[in-house]
């Protein structure tokens, strides 16, 4: 990835990463790529299930460049606890980042976290 979109990269995932870690759900889906909305529209269902959770730890376990480096793959351990059944959570969450050429701005690909998946 060349030194202009690493940087960019960079902040973009640190104000995701941020947005999760306090639980900022609205301001987390900002963050998806507008090709994504369109075809998955985040619904307030989705947005309610996520608020029934508190994150407690953020975790990177691997980030890789695809390509060109106009992709990359993150994968992030959330660790989460359910407010309402006081059970701890703990979700891989496998991040596809994209980059606009035009904006010059790297999207989620791949969605939010998703609570409801099983191991």
């Amino acid at each position: 990835v060349p030194p202009k979109k690493q940087k960019t990269l960079d902040s973009r995932l640190l104000a995701y990463e941020q947005m999760i870690r306090w639980s900022e759900w609205d301001g987390a889906a900002s963050f998806l790529s507008p090709t994504y909305l369109e075809e998955n529209p985040v619904t307030t269902l989705d947005i309610e299930r996520l608020r029934l959770f508190h994150v407690t730890t953020y975790t990177i376990r691997s980030a890789i460049p695809l390509g060109e480096g106009n992709e990359f793959v993150q994968v992030v351990e959330i660790r989460m606890f359910n407010k309402h059944q006081a059970t701890e959570k703990v979700i891989i969450d496998q991040q596809l980042w994209q980059y606009d050429e035009e904006r010059e701005i790297w999207w989620l690909a791949s969605g939010l976290p998703d609570v409801l998946q099983r191991y």
